[in-house]
């Protein structure tokens, strides 16, 4: 079943989403050639403390229980890289997602970063990821069926010479982090019968492309947990957490801007400017 979320309910997914992107900005100033990827773990779990935040990765049920507050994938790790000893290194891209739960809701992101000069192929492709999210986040506000968005996502990054991860979505969240709908970067047939939905004010959704620079496959590490491309090629991810709402897609794990005033966020109300204020 959708959860429908009301504006009140949205608007406390934005404490939350706010830590999220916050968290996501010290990644950013972390990550640079020497720094080990436990480093930046480290950091973001100290940071959630200090909010108040519970993370939504840390023992997370698998195999193996996950065992960090990030999931930290480098070059041709896609998804769910298990931050520890590796060496961030010069033209590295360096994809970080995260997530946590303040107040009994959930906030989800991630963002790829490329450290120092990387080759121009891989550069466009963390490009091309990012504007395929962008891209969704502003059809969300036009289309009336997310297959809508998923086609054009797709059809974006094919046009560009890549391709989309098939293996894992996006997802609703709310008060848990991975809620109905599931919500592909992509169509077939199994989701435009079976999966496809509406997008109407109150449905909150996590938006994640996965893109890599040649093969969509993926295979699993040793360790359970982190993905990579099968062929041993770059892969890229961005995500945010997106409340469709009538006043038009409100991305909750972004930066204070022109709709939170519309919707009515108060970031002192709502006791933000701490940790916003956080360096």
């Amino acid at each position: 079943m959708i959860n429908l979320r009301s504006r009140s309910e949205i608007l406390k997914m934005r404490k939350a989403g706010l830590v999220v992107w916050k968290a996501l900005q010290l990644v950013k100033a972390l990550v640079r050639p020497g720094v080990k990827t436990k480093e930046i773990d480290q950091a973001v779990e100290d940071f959630y403390h200090r909010c108040k935040a519970e993370s939504l990765f840390k023992g997370y049920p698998g195999k193996v229980p996950f065992p960090a507050v990030t999931c930290i994938s480098v070059n041709d790790e896609v998804v769910h890289g298990i931050p520890g000893e590796r060496v961030i290194a010069e033209g590295d891209i360096v994809s970080v997602d995260t997530g946590c739960r303040v107040d009994g809701w959930c906030g989800d992101a991630a963002v790829t970063i490329p450290v120092g000069n990387v080759s121009p192929q891989v550069a466009r492709l963390v490009e091309v990821t990012k504007r395929t999210l962008d891209l969704a986040i502003e059809l969300a506000g036009q289309k009336t069926y997310w297959s809508e968005v998923a086609a054009a996502m797709q059809d974006y990054v094919r046009s560009q010479g890549f391709s989309v991860v098939e293996a894992f979505v996006g997802h609703g969240i709310g008060r848990q982090m991975h809620e109905e709908p599931q919500v592909p970067n992509f169509v077939n047939d199994f989701f435009l019968r079976r999966g496809d939905f509406r997008l109407q004010p109150g449905l909150v959704i996590a938006i994640e492309p996965m893109v890599n620079l040649g093969t969509k496959k993926v295979r699993l590490s040793r360790d359970y947990w982190t993905q990579l491309t099968a062929d041993g090629k770059p892969s890229a991810h961005f995500e945010h957490t997106v409340a469709i709402t009538e006043e038009g897609p409100y991305v909750l794990t972004g930066p204070l801007g022109a709709m939170d005033e519309r919707m009515g966020f108060d970031p002192e109300k709502e006791g933000c400017l701490s940790f916003l204020e956080t360096e």
